[in-house]
């Protein structure tokens, strides 16, 4: 098999959560370059059309799905209109999230379950109502986007780090009980990003961008398309014997620092 071959991802069928952020959008591009069809998920139907119009050259299908999965009856309808649109799934991304950057003491009860749905909730049922289409059509790739906030406790990023440890555990679980039907489930984690959502409030922070940069080997914020070049990998032949793993892609993050 070739490099070109292993890494292909012709006329496989990719459903990305979260795909109107830069993230999900970036990893969508990566797999429609590589072939793939692509079911773009977002919140807001006229953010997903003006994502939809970059893909126009490429030779592929792509078809929006604006849903509101923190509620299971809609994940649910998600996964039932992307297969009777496209005829199967042989990638999922859950990469749609959320963050409120508050201290313990100040958070809501209703904020509380806003992120943990999100993150936790949609990843879980939507993974549970994708997988027997994956399992009837012989395996499948499920990829969960976690964050360096997986091993790394950041203050007024409680809850966000609580839902993003969730789906490194439950990647291990679904890995598990799902090789035998070769499903292969794997967690990325990205480091800190220079992103639409992260652009002022974090690098645009003196403090915090300042912390971060003595902080990560590297030196510099990561892309979403570095994030999007590992989430190729794990969707491709190249991963067919990487299951239950987190990676972290973090310019060094979590492997420390230098004193």
């Amino acid at each position: 098999m070739t490099n070109d071959e292993l890494f292909s991802l012709k006329d496989q069928v990719a459903l990305i959560t979260g795909g109107s952020g830069d993230i999900g959008m970036a990893i969508a591009m990566a797999y429609a370059r590589a072939g793939a069809h692509i079911a773009l998920h977002g919140r807001r139907a006229d953010k997903l059309q003006t994502r939809r119009s970059a893909f126009a050259s490429l030779p592929v299908r792509v078809e929006v799905f604006p849903a509101d999965i923190s509620k299971v009856a809609t994940i649910r309808q998600l996964a039932h209109d992307v297969v009777a649109t496209f005829g199967k799934v042989d990638i999922l991304v859950n990469c749609a999230g959320i963050n409120r950057r508050k201290p313990i003491l100040e958070f809501t009860e209703a904020e509380y379950e806003e992120i943990m749905a999100v993150h936790v909730r949609a990843a879980f049922f939507l993974s549970q109502a994708i997988a027997p289409f994956m399992i009837a059509q012989g395996g499948g790739k499920i990829i969960h986007v976690g964050s360096a906030t997986i091993r790394t406790g950041l203050a007024d990023v409680s809850v966000y780090g609580m839902a993003k440890a969730s789906l490194d555990a439950l990647t291990r679980s679904m890995a598990v009980e799902w090789a035998e039907h070769n499903i292969q489930v794997n967690c990325l984690a990205p480091g800190f990003l220079m992103t639409e959502m992260t652009r002022e409030g974090l690098w645009g922070h003196e403090r915090r961008s300042k912390w971060l940069l003595d902080r990560i080997p590297m030196r510099r914020p990561g892309l979403p398309e570095e994030i999007a070049a590992a989430a190729l990998l794990l969707a491709s032949r190249g991963s067919s014997y990487l299951t239950g793993q987190t990676i972290y892609v973090d310019g060094g993050f979590a492997a420390g620092s230098k004193w």
